[in-house]
């Protein structure tokens, strides 16, 4: 592969994904309908949608060398992913998560990390070169801080634009926030990371990252769409699509990858905001992570009939 144009520090898991009538009770037992195994964690979706956009992506990477961790080269390799900086590790199982979908689309997730929680500062430095040459560098909060801060330190200095998904939502330190050009979380993600309660306005706990020295926040809004908050400037609100939903596993990282994918095409953050809330939109209308996650030509059909 050429030099990329996004490079994802990338958690991987497998996903073990059941589907029952609504959420589990503690003590409680449910039969589900149906069951699958399928590939998954945020950072391999966000890479996955951001090839399926166009995108020629690298993927910086920890995995065992067990089943699962060749289900994971496996599905790069047919997605024309760069696994060149992918460490394959003995005695280590790869991640996993078991996921709990309900009728109604939602869902649970309880994610062990696995070989990906050894991915560490050392591996974006043996990556130096392939960051130095890309346009984005993306990253899950899945993936060790320690790592993720020394990749956009490495981007940062290159002048590569950084973008960080802050799911799950933890505590972030300042100096990571201040190394993002964009930050993507959910409105409960928000709210978290900011330190204020559910009720808080968006704008408010926006504001307290930009504060911090995020250079933008978009915060994805499900079924509402998106909305783009930047230093300086007024909230930017992208209206939702209403879609058949199946599941909604895998949407914001759809949402993610889109993004990177749209911003290393050289297209403005916000119409980059409008492409991945269309892309997330139509990857809800099947199942499993990426089992709808749309090509580039679908996301443009899809914002046609927007005009």
């Amino acid at each position: 592969m050429s030099a990329p144009d996004v490079v994802c520090l990338a958690s991987w898991n497998a996903d073990l994904v059941s589907r029952v009538v609504r959420p589990i009770a503690r003590g409680e037992t449910l039969l589900a309908s149906a069951f699958d195994i399928s590939p998954g964690g945020k950072g391999s979706n966000a890479a996955v949608a951001a090839a399926r956009q166009g995108a020629r992506v690298a993927v910086i990477a920890r995995i065992g060398r067990d089943d699962f961790g060749r289900m994971a080269l496996d599905l790069w390799s047919r997605e024309g992913l760069d696994t060149t900086q992918v460490e394959q590790v003995d005695g280590e199982r790869s991640g996993v998560a078991q996921i709990l979908v309900y009728d109604n689309g939602d869902n649970s997730i309880a994610v062990f990390p696995g070989a990906g929680a050894g991915l560490g500062p050392a591996h974006a430095e043996a990556a130096t070169a392939t960051i130095a040459s890309a346009r984005v560098v993306m990253a899950p909060c899945e993936v060790p801080l320690a790592a993720t801060t020394a990749a956009f330190r490495i981007a940062r200095a290159r002048g590569v634009r950084t973008l960080l998904n802050p799911a799950p939502a933890r505590p972030l330190p300042d100096a990571l926030v201040a190394l993002c050009d964009l930050l993507t979380p959910n409105e409960g993600e928000l709210r978290a990371l900011a330190g204020l309660g559910d009720d808080a306005p968006l704008a408010d706990a926006a504001a307290a990252l930009l504060q911090r020295g995020a250079g933008a926040v978009l915060v994805t809004l499900g079924a509402d769409g998106a909305c783009l908050f930047r230093p300086g400037a007024g909230p930017v609100h992208e209206a939702g699509w209403s879609m058949d939903v199946v599941d909604t596993i895998g949407a914001g990282d759809t949402c993610t990858g889109a993004l990177a994918a749209a911003l290393a095409r050289g297209l403005p953050v916000d119409a980059a905001m409008r492409h991945a809330n269309a892309a997330a939109a139509l990857s809800v209308t099947g199942r499993g992570a990426i089992g709808a996650m749309p090509g580039r030509d679908a996301v443009a059909a899809l914002l046609a009939t927007r005009g």
